[in-house]
């Protein structure tokens, strides 16, 4: 059993947290909402009171936080995970920032004797909760397998992709396919159900050919269904839009279809539905 700090007791972070303890191992947490360190209690975990109090208690800590800044504060912060952890001690950052950051922060928490993988999720938090899901890994080829059995009791499969920062750049990757994927769902299901057929039939079909995809799954039914319970709110998601025309921009790719997806979900967030699962940027498609 390991005791691990999971830093950010969000929905993803919960997911984490969820598996961790279904796998034996003891977690110390902390969140800035209270209500989200009591679900962590309720799986059995401790709360911690600061980042850095977590990572004084732990081996490894995790952090998954929702914007660049509340990362970058929750490790290098007065109260971060560096002012409390060990010399050698493993920081495993799962949120999604941009490669530039990532690889910022691998040099100064290298600077003050930490080991720092850059560990990003592609996964919902339904899916994570459920063990589906793929964590890539960037950084130290031997703090990976050191803690590889460690990451692979969140999800099964934990790859190492390179250097710190491109496992991030892969995680941006992802969700830029996450973001066309959801779109185009949302753009093939308004058709069908403006020409008369039967929605819930169309993906239940759909699943079965060519057209199937891991969005048409797990958005399908919501989009079907008009509820948008939130496994990714769009107000996050809009932030990840950003890093990957960001990243695009830095390496020189174009990504016209991205442009076009990204002024649909943002005309979903404008519309008020920032808090629901980006999912609901089928309303927008509705309107039309």
């Amino acid at each position: 059993m390991t005791t691990v700090g999971v830093v950010g007791l969000g929905l993803l972070g919960t997911a984490v947290a969820t598996r961790l303890r279904g796998a034996g191992h003891a977690v110390v947490g902390y969140d800035i909402v209270p209500a989200c360190v009591e679900r962590l209690a309720a799986l059995g975990g401790t709360a911690g009171k600061s980042a850095a109090e977590v990572a004084r208690a732990t081996e490894i800590v995790c952090t998954l936080l929702p914007s660049l800044a509340a990362v970058e504060e929750a490790i290098l912060g007065a109260d971060g995970v560096a002012a409390g952890a060990r010399p050698g001690q493993t920081l495993c950052q799962m949120s999604t920032i941009s490669p530039t950051l990532t690889e910022r922060l691998a040099r100064d928490t290298a600077a003050r004797g930490l080991t720092f993988l850059d560990c990003p999720i592609s996964g919902t938090s339904g899916m994570v909760a459920r063990g589906n899901g793929v964590i890539f890994v960037g950084g130290d080829r031997a703090a990976y397998e050191r803690w590889r059995p460690l990451l692979e009791s969140i999800l099964p499969s934990a790859v190492h992709i390179g250097d710190a920062g491109q496992a991030m750049l892969l995680k941006l990757v992802a969700n830029l396919l996450v973001a066309l994927n959801s779109a185009s769902v949302a753009e093939a299901l308004t058709m069908a159900r403006r020409g008369g057929l039967d929605p819930a039939l169309v993906v239940d079909v759909l699943k079965t050919g060519a057209a199937t995809s891991r969005m048409l799954d797990v958005r399908g039914p919501m989009m079907v269904s008009g509820e948008f319970p939130a496994q990714m709110k769009l107000d996050l998601f809009m932030k990840d839009l950003h890093l990957i025309q960001e990243a695009g921009g830095t390496v020189g790719a174009r990504l016209p279809l991205t442009d076009v997806a990204e002024r649909l979900y943002a005309a979903a967030q404008v519309a008020g539905h920032g808090g629901e699962d980006l999912a609901v940027v089928i309303t927008e498609l509705a309107r039309g």
